[in-house]
């Protein structure tokens, strides 16, 4: 039995919209899909408005240049996050303050972030991890005390909530993924949420290479011309027809993906009863979109014997980011080892295993058998 990390969830629908699309043959960005998906971001989730790009890393490096980052400026991140988060800074030419994580969620402590803002601090970049938010009412405070802007990391975090607030509508910007490894997908795909209007304009410009081209076509203008930077940052229409099958499954894909995060809580409830592992935490105000299930093991020694066990019997199981701050690049930014101990602790000890809508309770029994065995052994 292989048992992946994780596989995409496909209908039969993705099919017939993909045909449609080349039936219609409109197949590039901004087209009939394109739109489809924008309007559900903002009439299921409520963004002010939503625009698909061609990946999270465009929707990220949207929101930089929106934010008209510059070398003066200081971004406040987490070092645990992917290296899109911290790229979309670095080639606007401003500065990173990697800060500490908080135990329980993974996510960026508050309290450090209060302790990393200085006179050049511009915006906060709050990553989502697995689904999961940090304190966000408390975030925002930090942000209106001391005017800056919030960028959400959401790329895990498509269809999970803070409250009462689907995640990636919190901050001025959020920035989604539907990369094949996330929960709804389009192979290669994203969206930018823009939630602070005086953005939307711009966010338009940027969008099509910098051009007003998208008043030309609604007609606002008659011919449209360079006025702003920008990038070809539209994701393809055929892209869009694929996803929008996925989101008129999304809440069946969300109730595939609990039921399997729920029977590894109950098959691994023992171990972290009797601490040989820790189970990941959903706080009171979360509801999560189950995006990774994850444990945390005493040490590194042992995270990395059992993921070679689960490994030698076709079980795929992988630690997740190397600490951006303890990476060369991080090492070049003038970070050293220890500069953030609870990430490195962490991230040191931290197990993912598979997790997708199609692992039924044979392979998630299968998994637990393994684990059993290798902590008798």
């Amino acid at each position: 039995m292989k048992i992946p990390l994780t596989k995409p969830y496909i209908s039969t629908r993705e099919i017939d919209l993909i045909k449609d699309v080349i039936n219609n043959r409109k197949i590039s960005g901004d087209g009939y899909y394109s739109k489809k998906v924008a309007s559900f971001i903002e009439n299921n989730f409520g963004a002010k408005q939503a625009l698909f790009v061609n990946s999270g890393t465009a929707a990220l490096d949207m929101a930089s240049i929106l934010l008209d980052l510059s070398p003066k400026d200081e971004v406040i991140m987490p070092s645990f996050t992917f290296v899109s988060t911290a790229n979309a800074v670095l080639l606007r030419g401003a500065k990173i303050k990697f800060v500490d994580i908080e135990k329980k969620t993974l996510n960026i402590d508050p309290e450090e972030i209060k302790k990393n803002i200085t006179n050049n601090t511009k915006a906060i970049y709050v990553v989502h991890y697995a689904g999961i938010s940090p304190d966000m009412d408390v975030i925002q405070e930090i942000a209106e005390e001391n005017d800056l802007f919030i960028v959400e990391d959401a790329a895990q975090a498509v269809n999970a909530k803070y409250k009462n607030k689907y995640l990636g509508t919190i901050g001025d910007f959020g920035c989604y993924s539907f990369h094949e490894s996330k929960n709804y997908v389009c192979g290669e795909g994203g969206a930018l949420l823009i939630n602070n209007p005086d953005f939307i304009e711009r966010a338009e410009i940027i969008w099509e290479k910098g051009t007003n081209r998208r008043k030309f076509f609604k007609g606002e203008i008659d011919k449209y011309t360079w006025v702003d930077i920008g990038s070809s940052f539209l994701g393809s229409d055929i892209n869009a027809a694929f996803l929008y099958a996925q989101f008129e499954k999304i809440d069946e894909i969300l109730e595939m993906r609990k039921k399997v995060y729920e029977r590894y809580n109950q098959e691994f409830k023992e171990y972290a009863e009797n601490l040989i592992f820790k189970l990941p935490i959903i706080p009171k105000y979360s509801k999560p979109n189950y995006h990774i299930y994850y444990i945390i093991l005493k040490n590194q020694v042992i995270r990395d014997s059992l993921m070679q066990y689960l490994k030698s019997h076709d079980i795929t199981s992988v630690f997740h980011y190397i600490p951006l701050h303890s990476s060369p690049m991080g090492i070049r930014l003038g970070y050293e080892q220890n500069d953030l101990p609870i990430t490195e602790d962490y991230a040191s000890r931290l197990l993912r295993f598979p997790i997708f809508p199609e692992l039924n309770k044979e392979m998630i029994d299968f998994i637990s058998l393994k684990v059993y065995q290798f902590f008798q052994n």
